[in-house]
């Protein structure tokens, strides 16, 4: 496994980070398509026999249960110290309001420490951008969080670069704890963020953390078609819906360079991810063995200038999606 600093903190993290939002009770929450404590349990531990030490997860992932699980498995298995812990903050719970105000983030993440099990987590992000409390509250409701021990550091998740930017103003401002991480939507089919947002975060020495990375396994299969969650999966028409005609080509274009280095082309989607410069640490899913197996084969691939550029070639300008 291959490690990295984390933005500007001394935190050393895996070059992937287990997204954890498969891990949890198919009962609870909108996700019939998570997998429950006895089916996570060997996929967890998998990455952590890779090596991998940063684990990402959230209040709102299959109503709390993925948190329960994800803590209770890195609980049996690692010393504390030993893992890197994320979750997020901002979607309602059935006992939770949601949003950024001061009371649901303070209910928040008491209401997280305690279903991971731990007394503090390493990463606090705030899910989305929340329109509707002013954003000085949120920013000093966070400062606290960290002032309490309850959070080693704070992050970002999907929200326009000029909010990011008016979030670190203000932290910087105040003198408050500021964002250490951005985690966006980045993958082959929706390069938005490197407009605007990656430039930010290059700037302010931001770690950046591409959830989608495999643009939710389109990426990874022959375009068109399907698996079980990909048609339950209510969030893929509204991320790539609009696009289909323009991502098919970069999708052949991945087939094509998959072919000529002998490996699926999840592990091509992924190297062009890693390839770039901004990126810390991207989102991995992992379902079945297969998929951290070719997550970590990844990590070993070069791909020449010319294959960067017919990947990209083809890329159109998408609407940024994700946001809320």
């Amino acid at each position: 496994m291959q490690y990295t600093h984390f933005g500007s903190t001394g935190l050393k993290v895996s070059r992937l980070c287990l997204g954890c939002m498969t891990y949890g009770e198919p009962s609870r929450g909108k996700h019939a398509w998570t997998l429950p404590e006895e089916s996570s349990r060997p996929l967890i531990q998998q990455a952590i026999d890779a090596g991998i030490n940063f684990f990402d997860t959230a209040n709102s992932y299959s109503d709390g249960s993925s948190e329960e699980i994800v803590g209770k498995i890195l609980r049996e298995s690692l010393a504390r110290d030993q893992y890197v812990l994320a979750t997020k903050v901002y979607f309602p719970l059935p006992d939770l309001k949601g949003g950024l105000s001061r009371a649901s983030i303070l209910q928040s993440i008491d209401d997280s420490l305690r279903r991971l099990g731990t007394d503090y987590v390493d990463l606090l992000q705030i899910h989305r951008w929340d329109y509707d409390t002013p954003v000085e509250e949120t920013l000093e409701a966070l400062n606290d969080v960290v002032k309490a021990g309850k959070a080693r550091f704070i992050g970002a998740s999907s929200m326009h670069a000029s909010q990011f930017r008016q979030a670190l103003d203000i932290q910087q401002q105040q003198g408050w704890a500021r964002f250490v991480s951005m985690q966006d939507q980045y993958n082959l089919i929706q390069r938005e963020e490197e407009k605007e947002m990656h430039p930010l975060c290059l700037e302010r020495d931001i770690a950046v953390l591409p959830w989608s990375p495999l643009a939710r396994g389109r990426l990874t299969r022959p375009w068109g078609e399907t698996t079980a969650r990909s048609v339950s999966d209510e969030v893929i028409p509204a991320l790539y819906g609009d696009t289909e005609e323009a991502d098919a080509k970069i999708a052949e274009r991945v087939a094509k360079i998959a072919e000529d280095h002998n490996v699926p082309r999840a592990q091509i989607a992924l190297a062009w991810v890693l390839n770039k410069p901004v990126v810390t640490a991207p989102i991995i899913g992992a379902s079945r063995a297969g998929h951290l197996e070719d997550a970590i084969a990844a990590l070993d691939i070069t791909l020449s200038i010319d294959e960067i550029a017919e990947l990209e070639m083809a890329y159109q300008p998408h609407q940024a999606t994700g946001y809320k």
